[in-house]
C-alpha cells in the first residue's frame, strides 16, 4: 500500500503573519476613514487649505518622533506589546475626537485636534513599525519570500486605508462627525480584543539590554533608502492630503447640503479607489518586477529608474493645468486618469523600498532599522502635509504637482546611491 502524499505544509511563521495582518488592515481602515473625515468636516467649517495642513501636521511631527522610538520600544518590549498599543492609543484618539464641540473657535478647535490627530500619528507608526518588522523575521528565507510576505502586507493594507477613505466619507454624510468616530472606537476595540485572544506565538520578546541609541543607522543604504523614502512620500502628500480634495471639491460642490454630500462621495470615492489601485500594484510588485529572477542589485537599480520614471507623471499633469487656465470637465478627467498613473508607478517605487530596507537590515537590529527607515517616511508626509498646504495657497494645483515632480526626482538620485551588499557579504 502506498503511502498517501505528504501535503505541503504551511511556512512557519504563518498563522503570526495572518494575526498581524488583520490587525494592521482593522488599524489602517480606521486610519483612512479618520483622514477623510477630518478633511472635510473640517473643510466643510470654512477651513483654509493651510489651516486644514495644520490639522495633519503634528500627525506627522508624531509619527517621526514614534518611528525613532519604536524601533528601541520594539525591541525592549516586543513586537506584539507594540502592536496592541498602537491599536489601544487608536481607540483612545477615537474616543477623544468625538467629543469635539462645533461651538468651539477655530484656534481651539485646531490645537485640539491636531493634538489628537498627533495621538493618532503615535497609534499609526507603533503598529506599522511592529507589522513591518514582524514580516522580516516570519517571512520564507528562499527565493522572493520577503519581498512577497511585504508586498501583499503592504498592498492589503493600502487597499484597506482606501475603503477607509470611502468609509470615511461615507460616515460623514451619514451619521456625522461624531457618530462617525463612536462607531469607529467601538469597533476597533472589539477587533483589538479579538486579535489579542487568538495572537498566536511567533513574535519576539523584547530584550532588556536595548539601547535607545542603536536606532541610529551605520548603514549607508539604511540612510541613502530613508533619504529617498523621504522625497518619494513628500511627493505624494504634496498633493494628495490638501490640495487634490480641496480642488475637487471647489469644482464638484455648488456648496448647497445635497451639493456637498455628493463631492463628499464622489472625493471619498476617487480616494479610496487611488489607494486600493495603489495597494493592489503594490501587491503585484513582485510579479510585476520578476523579483524571483533577480538579484539585489537588480532591483537597487529600478528603485532609481522607476523614480526617474514616476518624475515624468506630475511634471505632465503641472504644465496641463497651467495650459488649461481654468477648470474644465476635459482637465478634470484628465487630472483622474493621471494620477492613477503615479499611483501605479508610485506603488512600485513604495514596494521596493520596502522590500529594499527589510534586505538591508539584520535581524538582530530590523526593528530599528525599520523605525529608522519609518521615521524618514513620516518626515516625508510631514514635508508633503505642509507644502500640499502652502503650495495650494500659492499657486493651486500647478504647484502643488510641479513640487512633487522635483521632489520624485530627488529621490531618485538619493536611490541612485543605494548599493549591492551580497557579494561583500557572503562567506569566502
Amino acid at each position: 500500500m502506498t503511502p498517501a502524499p505528504k501535503t505541503a505544509e504551511p511556512p512557519k511563521g504563518l498563522s503570526a503573519y495572518v494575526a498581524v495582518t488583520a490587525a494592521y488592515w482593522a488599524f489602517m481602515l480606521t486610519d483612512g476613514a479618520l483622514r477623510m473625515l477630518v478633511l472635510l468636516h473640517f473643510h466643510t467649517l470654512g477651513f483654509s487649505a493651510v489651516q486644514l495642513a495644520y490639522l495633519f501636521v503634528l500627525y506627522e511631527i508624531a509619527g517621526m518622533v514614534t518611528n525613532l522610538s519604536a524601533g528601541w520600544l520594539a525591541a525592549r518590549f516586543g513586537l506584539t506589546t507594540t502592536l496592541y498599543a498602537g491599536l489601544a492609543l487608536q481607540v483612545g484618539a477615537l474616543l477623544a475626537l468625538s467629543q469635539l464641540d462645533p461651538s468651539w473657535q477655530i484656534a481651539s478647535s485646531v490645537v485640539f485636534v491636531m493634538v489628537v490627530q498627533g495621538l493618532s500619528g503615535v497609534a499609526k507608526d507603533l503598529a506599522k513599525m511592529a507589522s513591518k518588522s514582524a514580516v522580516k523575521l516570519l517571512a520564507p528565507k528562499e527565493g522572493d519570500g520577503l519581498f512577497r510576505w511585504v508586498a501583499v502586507l503592504t498592498g492589503s493594507k493600502n487597499a484597506v486605508k482606501g475603503l477607509g477613505f470611502l468609509l470615511g466619507a461615507a460616515l460623514l454624510a451619514t451619521v456625522g462627525f461624531t457618530g462617525a468616530t463612536l462607531a469607529m472606537a467601538a469597533v476597533l476595540a472589539a477587533i483589538l480584543l479579538a486579535v489579542g485572544l487568538a495572537m498566536p506565538s511567533g513574535l519576539p520578546a523584547g530584550r532588556k539590554g536595548a539601547k535607545f541609541s542603536e536606532v541610529f543607522s551605520k548603514s549607508a543604504n539604511v540612510n541613502w533608502l530613508s533619504a529617498a523614502r523621504v522625497f518619494l512620500f513628500g511627493a505624494r502628500d504634496v498633493w494628495f492630503v490638501v490640495g487634490i480634495p480641496v480642488y475637487f471639491y471647489a469644482v464638484l460642490s455648488d456648496g448647497s447640503a445635497a451639493g456637498n454630500r455628493a463631492a463628499f462621495f464622489m472625493i471619498g470615492t476617487f480616494m479610496a479607489v487611488w489607494i486600493i489601485f495603489y495597494g493592489a500594484i503594490q501587491a503585484a510588485a513582485p510579479r510585476l518586477l520578476r523579483a524571483a529572477q533577480r538579484s539585489e542589485a537588480d532591483l537597487i537599480a529600478a528603485a532609481r529608474n522607476w523614480a526617474a520614471l514616476l518624475a515624468i507623471v506630475p511634471a505632465a499633469l503641472a504644465l496641463a493645468v497651467l495650459l488649461a487656465g481654468a477648470p474644465a470637465m476635459w482637465l478634470t478627467v484628465l487630472l483622474v486618469l493621471g494620477l492613477m498613473v503615479f499611483g501605479g508607478l508610485f506603488a512600485v517605487n513604495s514596494s521596493l523600498h520596502s522590500y529594499l530596507i527589510l534586505a538591508f537590515s539584520k535581524e538582530e537590529r530590523v526593528t530599528m532599522d525599520v523605525g529608522f527607515y519609518y521615521m524618514a517616511n513620516a518626515g516625508g508626509r510631514l514635508l508633503g502635509t505642509v507644502l500640499s498646504g502652502l503650495t495650494y495657497q500659492l499657486g493651486g494645483v500647478p504647484a502643488c504637482l510641479g513640487t512633487a515632480a522635483a521632489m520624485v526626482a530627488v529621490s531618485a538620485l538619493a536611490a541612485g546611491r543605494l548599493n549591492d551588499t551580497t557579494e561583500r557579504s557572503q562567506p569566502a
